[in-house]
């Protein structure tokens, strides 16, 4: 795939440590992923803080969500999909394990999440405190998370892994260099020079800050660079994955969590940082920081309660207040405008693939042509089966009740069967001002003068775009996402046909 930088092939060492800096390399990184829908969390974030919409239920779910998959990560422990949904839902609650959903005793497992959840707590502490970041506050918090962990593994001189007591809160005394399966060992910071290098790492941070640089990257860099020094003995990379979330919280953006699903995604996007490409490892945070956004957008509270007539007749009175407003409309017509924009984009980026498809495909082998449909025609609502079993397929709320359209690729063989890539565009969670861009294949042939259709799912979870105001790189982005769906769904049209 790549070349790491030096590796001794005798035996099998590659060093990871540099002397900690920040290369230029990094300042030139691209964030658009998480700018397409960025001013929605904002305008949602102002709510959730208002106190009124459930916002620490949100984050106390965002935080279990990450003691829980942190721990994952590191296999300190294995916990099911279905009682991880519970609780992050539900809290962490003992008697909801059975023995099946967790490899290691159901009290242990309940400790290590209690710390892990309480580490997080003790970021937001600090955020809330403009506590400073020093090298105190960083063994604090791997105290924290360490302390119902005893031991870690270690290879001894001669070669085996054994278990070794862990140090805690305190920088390592020795090197600990990891041996994968392959045998390759990977050369961290020695520890005579931890000390020094997280003095560079803190004092580059502070600097960055000062200078209100974009925090996605900055807490990239902060992570990467924290995980090249390996300052502690164990726990290295649930602290990098603490301090990456504090900077992105100190800037009003959401805890960094690494999901079980995008662990190796995540390892490939720290060593290609290792060989200073750090877009890879940035467009992952980008990621990871739209996905929770998108929890966000989809969040009801469940503890929101109204008691009394005198509630409920207020809540009617702004609710009819807000419809009314001169604001309201004039917002209204930003959306607008912005919704229509994006389906030029894609009206602009379909008409491309249907002129390449038209040079790439002869027609004697398959007809290719585009149709689309706006929200203020006929057949917009169209599909809307299609959608909402997509949208519970990805976990999200369709919203029917707002403007929305499709677009299609139809592709039509000799034998008269049609394949149809639908592309939908319509509108995301709760909110008004997220569109989701969306797709499936649709195959249809008719029997006895009566067309029969079959639906083609198409897993590719959708694009989601901030209607508040439109990124630069945003048609950009969406060109990319519309060729994957495309690539995908000639896949399929290739495998369908006998």
């Amino acid at each position: 795939m790549y070349e790491r930088i030096n590796i001794c092939m005798e035996d099998k060492k590659i060093k990871i440590w540099n002397r900690i800096e920040f290369n230029e390399n990094w300042s030139k990184t691209d964030t658009s992923k998480f700018d397409d829908l960025a001013p929605s969390w904002y305008k949602k974030r102002k709510e959730f803080e208002s106190g009124e919409s459930g916002y620490k239920e949100f984050l106390d779910r965002l935080k279990r969500q990450h003691a829980i998959e942190t721990g994952i990560v590191e296999k300190l422990y294995d916990l099911s999909e279905g009682i991880t949904q519970t609780l992050i839902k539900d809290g962490f609650v003992e008697s909801y394990i059975s023995h099946n959903d967790t490899n290691i005793p159901p009290k242990k497992l309940m400790q290590y999440l209690h710390d892990h959840f309480e580490a997080m707590d003790f970021i937001f502490d600090l955020v809330k405190s403009d506590r400073p970041l020093t090298k105190g506050f960083i063994k604090e918090l791997h105290h924290l998370v360490t302390q119902h962990q005893d031991y870690t593994e270690a290879i001894n001189t001669l070669g085996e892994i054994v278990q070794v007591k862990l140090l805690k809160g305190e920088f390592k005394e020795h090197e600990n260099n990891p041996r994968r399966e392959d045998g390759q060992i990977f050369i961290y910071c020695p520890p005579i020079h931890v000390e020094s290098e997280m003095d560079k790492l803190i004092s580059i941070y502070e600097e960055k800050s000062s200078k209100e640089f974009n925090p996605i990257i900055l807490s990239a860099w902060v992570h990467h660079a924290f995980t090249q020094i390996h300052p502690f003995q164990d726990g290295n990379g649930r602290i990098a994955r603490l301090l990456a979330s504090l900077i992105l919280i100190k800037n009003g953006l959401l805890p960094f969590t690494v999901r079980r699903n995008d662990k190796a995604k995540y390892i490939e996007a720290l060593e290609y940082a290792d060989i200073k490409d750090p877009q890879y490892l940035v467009t992952f945070f980008s990621e990871e920081q739209k996905r929770s956004i998108e929890n966000a957008l989809n969040f009801k509270s469940e503890q929101i309660k109204f008691n009394s007539l005198s509630d409920l007749a207020g809540l009617l009175n702004d609710k009819i207040e807000t419809v009314t407003s001169e604001k309201k409309k004039k917002r209204e017509e930003v959306l607008g405008k912005n919704r229509d924009t994006i389906f030029d984009y894609i009206y602009s980026i379909l008409g491309n693939i249907q002129n390449e498809l038209g040079q790439l495909i002869p027609r004697e082998k398959a007809e290719t042509w585009v149709s689309s449909t706006k929200p203020d025609q006929e057949k917009y609502f169209w599909h809307t089966h299609q959608i909402t079993e997509y949208a519970t397929t990805h976990n999200y709320f369709f919203n029917r009740a707002l403007p929305r359209g499709w677009f299609a690729v139809h592709f039509k063989l000799p034998d008269d069967s049609k394949y149809n890539l639908i592309i939908t565009v319509h509108h995301y969670g709760y909110e008004d001002d997220v569109i989701a861009v969306g797709s499936f294949m649709e195959f249809s042939e008719t029997i006895n003068d009566v067309e029969d259709k079959k639906l083609i799912p198409i897993n590719i979870e959708p694009f989601t775009i901030s209607l508040e105001k439109l990124g630069e790189k945003t048609k950009d982005n969406l060109d990319s996402y519309i060729y994957d769906v495309l690539k995908v769904g000639l896949t399929i049209l290739i495998n369908e046909i006998n």
